[in-house]
């Protein structure tokens, strides 16, 4: 299986916003929105990642709102409740959970998702995160 780091960043939340991934050094991208939030361009970075890695994946990610969604299968309960969380009110960035969930549980394809502490060393959740904040500010100047 493929490890793809992946990373969202915002200069505020809302404000400038960047998202990244990484396998290696010659297979990443990044890119960025003007006005959005954190948890969005983390969500983005997985889908974008989940777009350009073909096979099998393991998604690193150092956010646990991606990577608990999947573990603990909030997605059902929200697909199951109307995309309503457990307090009724409307599942937040529904618009990319459900561009982000057929490809993540896809039968042709097996994608898992772990969680790294952020900012801890790890060199490509540590890169994953610098594209992001430069794309981040390249969209703010």
């Amino acid at each position: 299986m493929i490890r793809v780091f992946t990373d969202g960043a915002c200069l505020g939340n809302p404000g400038p916003g960047g998202w990244a991934w990484i396998v290696d050094d010659d297979h990443y991208d990044s890119g960025a929105e003007i006005m959005t939030t954190n948890q969005r361009m983390e969500l983005t970075a997985v889908i974008n990642a989940l777009k350009n890695v073909l096979g099998d994946v393991i998604v690193v990610s150092d956010s646990t709102y991606v990577v608990n969604c999947f573990k603990d299968a909030w997605w059902k309960r929200w697909v199951k409740n109307g995309w309503r969380n457990s307090k009724g009110d409307p599942v937040a960035n529904a618009d990319l959970w459900k561009e982000l969930i057929p490809m993540a549980t896809n039968p042709s394809r097996k994608v898992e998702f772990e969680w790294v502490k952020g900012h801890s060393g790890n060199p490509l959740n540590e890169r994953a995160d610098s594209l992001a904040q430069r794309a981040a500010l390249e969209v703010s100047s």
